[in-house]
């Protein structure tokens, strides 16, 4: 008789399959990473021999589960800032931590302590997204977990890329690395239809299908991202992300919390994935998904912890208790995704969510050998029932603990043995950790006195815009520019009268940039006002590069809505300096050789600087800058004005000479 690797005896073994089928007592073959037998162990052992015979003392074996969603690194960033909205959160917190702290060394620390936890917790494969996902492999595959690692992808500047062409390549040569590892599977990770362009979108999709590999990306985690969706495209967000062609591509759509029941088709139909992430979308007061639709109606859902920095751990059978539990309160039914339903997102469905439904997710013979043992034994798992051969599933969602996992194997290699790693050193790991958070202590402590931090603080900031290129020009007759706008060769998309009335507020530390107090009072074709807003800017000091004839490429801009006075925003701010800048702006959208930019006509009254034309546009690229500032500066000399008199200077700047 042919002697394999290992059986595993003396377990109650419960599939996952099709069939839902259970053994027990069962026996499991394992020869290198693959099953090879699964059954009653009468049976398994009568019919094969093994090297090694692993005694499983009459525990559950399973499935390894399926962490559907997460960025691993970000357990360095855990208790960091909590019990804040989203985008104080984000903004305020998590984006400027990881530009000072994100490096490859960074990254590959916290995905050891991930996976540390995440094996303990008895997760054998997640899907990670996060920048240096190079570094993030690299640590997956040394502590042997199965990871589904996606390289994210940005119109803003990242720790890791300056520009997304750089994030593009980046991923590109992350691809074509590991392809053909047998734990990890490299993908494409543009963000979030929100923080990506149209083109970024379809550029990620083009990759991902030139390598065959997933594409994980956020989609309607929050009910703002739909209403501005809507607002500003005229549909919502699945609508909107297959018009860009991303559903061409093995889609893994993280969050889905806000979408109804056309967009929930669409995305089975595209064959995407969900993965619903229970704990981060309380915690974020993002909402509840409509998971028991999404089941009902055929998606394949896994569950995700997402990021430790949201939820705050990694602890998936905490996250499998919780879905099934929100799915019976929100909807009233106690029978809505029974206990069975809800194992299955975290391992045969999950995998199928994922994509990779066809080597891992549940316990049959050719798939990969990545299986948990789990004790339920322990006093809160107690006693046990017999009659319902379903009971088990309900006694492992509702009642098993993360720590009543006891061993863990993944494509054949045991990372943990009663209760013992055997892959990866804790109590190093642990004191580094530390070391991060001290130092990161010390980062906020300062940064709290930040003009930025106190702008979160009191409203939330959103960024309105990564890069523009913009130009001024000093102009004598404002009505040959009027009368230049006219050329066929520019079409006005829109147009805009307003009179601008700016508070600056500026500060001793140059780098703190300043804040703009601005009311914009909206004019009529008669000249009447017809509606005011007031809101406020934290515009740092950044300039990126001075291209060629003088035009600037600058960073990007904050907004917060002003609902308070002027002379709050002073008291509260304590600015060193203010100045106060009147003018009357006409704004026109225009379109010139098939690239948009803003035409801004100014009188400058307060102080009286005279009239200028202003040439803007936003950009996401090194290239696409270059480009449009060239035909910036041909329509400047189209418009009738002198590109020899441009000048990269704001207003602020004319008056205040002490700008930096």
């Amino acid at each position: 008789m042919k002697k394999y690797d290992l059986i595993l005896s003396n377990a109650h073994i419960l599939t996952m399959d099709d069939n839902m089928s259970q053994y027990n007592p069962g026996a499991l073959v394992v020869q290198g990473d693959s099953i090879i037998a699964i059954g009653m162990e009468a049976d398994i052992l009568s019919k094969y021999s093994a090297h090694n015979v692993f005694d499983c003392k009459g525990r559950v074996l399973m499935p390894g589960l399926i962490n559907a969603h997460t960025h691993v690194p970000m357990t360095l960033l855990r208790g960091l800032a909590d019990d804040l909205r989203l985008d104080v959160w984000l903004l305020g917190y998590m984006m400027p931590v990881e530009r000072e702290f994100v490096s490859p060394e960074f990254v590959q620390l916290g995905t050891y302590l991930g996976c540390a936890e995440m094996i303990r917790s008895g997760i054998t494969c997640f899907a990670d997204m996060y920048y240096y996902e190079e570094d993030v492999a690299k640590a997956t595959a040394k502590a042997g977990l199965r990871g589904i690692l996606a390289q994210s992808i940005l119109k803003f500047p990242t720790p890791d890329a300056q520009f997304f062409e750089d994030s593009l390549a980046a991923t590109r040569e992350f691809i074509q690395r590991w392809k053909d590892h047998p734990l990890i599977i490299p993908a494409v990770a543009p963000h979030a239809p929100y923080t990506c362009t149209p083109e970024i979108l379809q550029a990620c999709t083009q990759l991902a299908l030139e390598y065959d590999v997933p594409l994980h990306i956020h989609i309607s985690e929050t009910a703002q991202e739909a209403e501005t969706m809507r607002s500003e495209q005229g549909m919502p967000v699945v609508p909107y992300v297959k018009k860009m062609g991303l559903f061409e591509a093995k889609v893994i759509a993280a969050h889905c919390v806000h979408i109804d029941e056309g967009e929930i088709r669409t995305l089975k139909h595209s064959n995407a994935g969900v993965a619903h992430n229970p704990s981060s979308n309380l915690k974020l007061a993002s909402g509840v998904a409509p998971v028991k639709r999404m089941i009902d109606l055929g998606l394949n859902v896994g569950i995700g912890t997402d990021g430790p920095a949201s939820n705050n751990d990694l602890d998936m059978f905490e996250e499998i208790r919780l879905t099934t539990f929100l799915a019976k309160g929100t909807s009233g039914d106690p029978t809505a995704l029974p206990a069975a339903t809800t194992l299955l997102m975290a391992t045969r469905m999950g995998a199928n969510a994922l994509h990779i439904g066809d080597i891992t997710g549940s316990l049959v013979p050719g798939k990969r050998a990545d299986l948990i043992i789990v004790d339920i034994t322990p006093l809160h798992n107690m006693p046990h029932f017999s009659r319902d051969t379903n009971g088990i599933y309900a006694q492992l969602v509702y009642a098993t603990k993360a720590t009543d996992v006891t061993d863990v194997m993944v494509n054949g290699c045991w990372l943990m043995q009663d209760h013992q790693l055997k892959t990866i050193e804790e109590a190093d790991l642990l004191q580094r950790g530390q070391e991060v958070a001290r130092k990161i202590d010390l980062f906020l402590d300062v940064r709290e006195h930040s003009v930025l931090s106190k702008l979160v603080a009191i409203g939330g900031a959103t960024e309105e815009e990564s890069y523009e290129i913009q130009v001024k020009v000093p102009i004598q007759d404002p009505e040959i520019i009027l009368k230049a706008l006219q050329d066929p060769s520019i079409e006005i998309l829109r147009r805009r009268h307003y009179r601008q009335y700016d508070t600056y507020f500026s500060f001793l530390d140059p780098s703190q940039g300043y804040i703009r107090y601005r009311e914009d009072h909206f004019i009529d074709e008669q000249g009447n006002t017809t509606n005011t807003r007031s809101r406020l800017t934290h515009i740092g000091p950044a300039r990126e590069a001075e291209l060629p004839q003088k035009v600037l490429l600058s960073r990007s801009r904050y907004l917060a809505p002003a609902t308070q006075t002027a002379r709050f925003y002073r008291e509260y701010f304590k600015p060193n300096l203010e100045y106060e800048i009147d003018k009357d702006r006409r704004r026109f959208l225009i379109r010139f050789h098939k690239t948009e930019f803003f035409i801004n006509l100014d009188h400058v009254s307060q102080p009286p600087l005279g009239y200028f034309l202003e040439i803007k546009s936003r950009t996401w690229s090194r290239q696409d800058a270059r480009n449009k500032s060239q035909l910036a500066v041909e329509l400047i000399q189209l418009l009738g004005a002198s590109s020899q008199q441009a000048t990269t200077q704001d207003y602020l700047e004319m008056i205040r000479s002490d700008f930096a």
